[in-house]
């Protein structure tokens, strides 16, 4: 009998081991909070260190053992990024990797429609979803402070407001899908230049009054599941592991129960990093991004480092406890998370969202002697010129490289709006192919594409340029910053060849930046059109031929010159600094602020765009005489469109203070609604 039993508990023992290590989120009954406390208690020490680092390029190891997930992360805000190999920069080159591709942020801050952000966080969930991504990687709200900053056209402008509306719809809907959004890049990252190393010394005013409020928006509003730090320093301390920052504002003051996320490479200190907030460690190794070294992590300095300094005694494991707390949490809300939907992609719906975010966004900015809208059978030829008619700008730009499943380019859009015969196109200008870390040549001979596009400027009716900047290094790209506000190329020494011969030209420019026009006074019309997406030509032969009425409003301001910015007019140590410390010294006049309060006349203003049609606005009243900040206030009045299109008008409050206690900008928007009429309609 003893030999039996004997027998039966070695048979039995493997069992006893299997059922504790059974996946510790079978248990459903339990609220997550609880299931949380009973995973962490049964996670080795290894196991809870292999949790806070990366794994792969864009993973991090979950629990095997007790069948936690692994996390999976892609590159956003604009759409779902390729796939990669597991330990290398190199794209994985599968063929089921493409993508819708939505406008670019700036986009979708010029549309002033919140509730189009949250019909594109949506699509983009649903795509990120189908691709079995846990964290997307955005969306960016660094506040637009320099047009030279090369990552601008990944943010929503200028104006803490507006992006802090904008925000927290497109957060909710990326996370209805059970896919975490990633706010990027926690804070103050408003510049490439000296990215990984500047020290930024601003006001607490500018801080919180300026680059602050659309992060805790999407904290406190959005209900955030994922935070990103940046590369740079704040306090000369790293804002990936920056005390202030992150334990005290981000997860103290605004409760913030998500994970904070290393930028790739902005881990700096082993004990930093885990008393000062940082969560999950991706990408860090002696070079900032594993360039040369194969499978580092390990040696992250939230791996064995963390590792040894917690069984020496040097640092307390409840540190570990917290940040693997906050991971679970992070994993019941998405992988964990069995009611979470399947999610799709490349539907009827998200080409959709795409276009119709790229035709909102769009802005008509001059139109003398009514230029635009161009309506079919106007004229017999019309010569489409500019390298930016046909590029394929989801490419580029660093993080944010797309792999669309389809580009409709301006120029394909425009044949298929006025028919091929009806259009000339000559290239104009040439690039090279993007590269993240330096400028590559085209290989074409720029005068021979100079004088090809002036010979079809003179044979065409009307003249339409596609030019503006591209996600090229030093651009609009990660990496680094523009070097000044010209186009490059030679654009504007072509654009002034072109008016030589035809007069009858207008201007559309694709950028996410302000750029210089010295040739605005001789040209009839002027579009400022963005990085659209997979219906790029769709949207801007739309709007050029008059089947959509422009609405889009300018969500930064763009200056005559570049010395009229805020950042600028101060000089080097306040843009770019000196590679080791720069000072905001435009303190809380960033952007139309700055202009207000120097009187400083723009060459556009923030919130500009002309439509089709004409707005009549009267009977403004308020509610309230004297207005406190902590109180509503209902403004009325009565718009009508007094033109022969439909079209919508954003309507934008600004408010002022009277007799304040300390400096304060001559205005700021503090509403907005975006009104759709009829020709001859009435709304109050």
């Amino acid at each position: 009998m003893r030999k039996f039993c004997s027998l039966l508990l070695v048979f039995i023992s493997p069992v006893l081991m299997a059922v504790a290590s059974l996946p510790v989120y079978l248990d459903d009954s339990k609220p997550i909070e609880e299931r949380i406390e009973d995973a962490l208690s049964r996670m080795t020490l290894e196991e809870k260190i292999a949790m806070c680092h990366a794994q792969s390029k864009f993973s991090t190891p979950g629990c095997p053992r007790l069948g936690i997930p692994e996390i999976w992360m892609s590159d956003g805000p604009h759409g779902v990024r390729m796939e990669f190999v597991w330990d290398d920069w190199e794209h994985a080159g599968w063929t089921n990797d493409s993508c819708t591709a939505y406008p670019a942020l700036t986009c979708l801050a010029a549309t002033f429609n919140p509730e189009l952000s949250y019909l594109y966080g949506k699509a983009l969930g649903e795509e990120a979803r189908f691709r079995k991504k846990d964290i997307i990687l955005g969306p960016g709200v660094n506040i637009y402070r320099t047009p030279l900053s090369g990552r601008n056209f990944e943010y929503m402008g200028e104006d803490p407001f507006l992006s802090s509306r904008m925000v927290v719809p497109y957060i909710q809907g990326v996370q209805q899908n059970g896919v975490a959004a990633c706010m990027k890049h926690f804070v103050l990252n408003n510049q490439e230049k000296w990215r990984d190393v500047i020290n930024v010394e601003v006001s607490d005013r500018a801080l919180y009054e300026i680059y602050l409020p659309a992060f805790k928006a999407g904290v406190t509003e959005g209900n955030i599941w994922a935070v990103m730090g940046s590369y740079n320093k704040y306090k000369h301390e790293y804002c990936s592991h920056n005390d202030l920052l992150i334990n005290k504002i981000l997860k103290a003051d605004w409760g913030f129960d998500g994970v904070l996320v290393t930028d790739w490479g902005s881990a700096h200190d082993t004990e930093q990093a885990a008393r000062n907030g940082l969560d999950i460690e991706m990408g860090t190794w002696t070079n900032g991004l594993t360039w040369g070294i194969s499978s580092a992590y390990d040696n992250y300095y939230m791996a064995q480092p963390f590792l040894k300094k917690i069984q020496s005694g040097e640092l307390p494991e409840s540190l570990l406890d917290e940040k693997i707390r906050r991971i679970l949490r992070l994993g019941y809300r998405t992988n964990m998370n069995k009611s979470r939907p399947l999610g799709c992609k490349l539907t009827p719906e998200h080409t959709e969202i795409s276009r119709k975010v790229a035709e909102e966004g769009i802005v008509l900015l001059k139109n003398q002697k009514n230029f635009f809208p161009i309506e079919k059978g106007r004229y017999k030829k019309i010569a489409v010129i500019g390298e930016n008619a046909i590029k394929k700008l989801t490419q580029g730009g660093g993080s944010s490289e797309l792999k669309p499943q389809k580009e409709i380019t301006p120029l394909q859009g425009m044949i298929e709006k006025y028919g091929e015969e009806h259009i000339l196109f000559s290239q104009g200008y040439a690039s090279g192919p993007p590269d993240y870390s330096r400028e590559l040549p085209s290989g074409l001979d720029a005068d021979s594409l100079v004088v090809a596009a002036v010979e079809i400027a003179k044979e065409a009716d009307v003249v339409l340029f596609f030019g503006g900047l591209n996600k090229n290094f030093q651009q609009d790209c990660e990496g680094d910053d523009r070097i000044n506000m010209d186009l490059p190329y030679g654009q504007n020494e072509l654009i002034e060849k072109i008016l030589e011969v035809n007069k009858n030209t207008g201007i559309i420019i694709i950028s996410g930046n302000a750029v210089s026009m010295p040739w605005l006074n001789r040209i009839n019309g002027l579009i400022q059109s963005w990085y659209l997406g997979s219906q790029a030509g769709k949207a801007t032969a739309g709007v050029i031929s008059g089947r959509v009425n422009p609405s889009g409003k300018l969500p930064f301001s763009i200056p005559v010159k570049l010395e009229d910015n805020s950042a600028h007019y101060f000089g080097q140590m306040s843009y770019p600094g000196d590679s080791i410390n720069q000072y905001y010294m435009d303190d809380i006049f960033v952007g139309y602020r700055w202009h207000d309060r120097k009187k400083i006349k723009p060459q556009f203003p923030f919130g500009y765009g002309l439509s089709y049609t004409t707005f009549h606005y009267e009977k403004l009243s308020t509610d309230k005489k004297n207005y406190h900040p902590e109180e509503s206030i209902k403004v009325s009045f009565m718009i009508s469109n007094e033109g022969e299109k439909a079209g919508a008008e954003i309507v934008q409050i600004y408010m002022t203070q009277k007799n304040p206690s300390v400096e304060r900008p001559v205005k700021e928007l503090k509403g907005f609604d975006k009104i759709y009429l009829q020709p001859g309609e009435k709304n109050k």
